[in-house]
């Protein structure tokens, strides 16, 4: 199996790994664990990526007080399926509800936080919408939702071009973009049909899903987010409610994790992860 590339700055945490049966076969689960956890974290990460360059935002939540749980979605990293294939969003939310009983056998009773970046914000805020009951926290970081217009412009074609994410795209700091092109567990090429009318469907489906009540979420952006801008992504934010504390990164990329000022993200973070929790 090739070997993940974590972005430059990647904090070293020691980290476990579990394979479990997933919605499309083998589901592959880094945990970043914590001896004594306060709280347990689960992180859902973009399209076309995978957990593994997660490993300095766990870092961040294992020296917070949480141990950390992060699935490669089917058709990513090193879990199983036909690359960046995602037949139907329910499925990926049904993998990480998963992997949160994975994190509650392991800590039971400890409250649980929800993470998600891009694609994964989608993934998340309808694991908000279907299991809010679970959950203590939700933290999106330049979430797909809402108003988000490259589904339809892709569909209307009779060929998706073959367009890959640019890296420049992610960060101001080069060394993120040197680091995800040259990641072998990243895939590189275009976007894939089956993958993008499941992104239109499920668009709808959060617009259309309801709020999450008084649920505390955390939304993260960088105002110069080319590939999930900010505007759209607002839309939808706010259609799904909750008790929202925004954190917009003037002059940030896409990847706010993996930004310039990431620490100072990563302290917004977990600030805001000790009000949600009482501490």
């Amino acid at each position: 199996m090739p070997e993940s590339r974590e972005h430059p700055d990647a904090v070293p945490a020691e980290s476990r790994e579990h394979t479990l049966t997933g919605a499309r076969g083998a589901l592959f689960v880094r945990e970043w664990p914590h001896p004594r956890p306060r709280y347990t974290a689960l992180v859902a990460h973009g399209y076309g990526e995978h957990s593994g360059r997660y490993a300095g935002v766990a870092g961040a939540l294992v020296a917070h007080g949480a141990s950390v749980f992060a699935p490669d979605h089917a058709g990513h990293g090193r879990s199983a399926g036909e690359r960046v294939v995602v037949e139907d969003f329910e499925d990926v939310v049904a993998d990480v509800h998963l992997v949160a009983g994975l994190a509650r056998a392991a800590h039971p009773g400890l409250p649980l936080v929800l993470i998600g970046h891009s694609m994964g914000g989608l993934i998340a805020a309808r694991y908000a919408q279907r299991h809010r009951e679970e959950l203590s926290a939700l933290a999106l970081s330049g979430p797909v939702i809402g108003a988000w217009e490259l589904p339809g412009r892709l569909l209307a074609l009779d060929e998706i071009p073959d367009t890959p994410i640019s890296p420049a795209a992610l960060s101001r700091d080069p060394a993120v973009g040197a680091a995800y092109a040259a990641d072998p567990l990243v895939w590189h090429g275009p976007m894939k049909r089956p993958t993008v009318e499941a992104f239109a469907r499920m668009l709808r489906t959060v617009d259309e899903g309801g709020d999450v009540g008084s649920l505390p979420v955390l939304w993260l952006h960088g105002d110069d987010d080319r590939l999930v801008p900010l505007p759209g992504s607002r839309v939808g934010v706010e259609r799904l409610g909750g008790a929202l504390t925004e954190r917009v990164h003037a002059g940030a990329r896409h990847e706010v994790f993996h930004e310039t000022d990431r620490a100072e993200t990563l302290a917004q973070l977990t600030a805001f992860l000790d009000g949600a929790l009482g501490r």
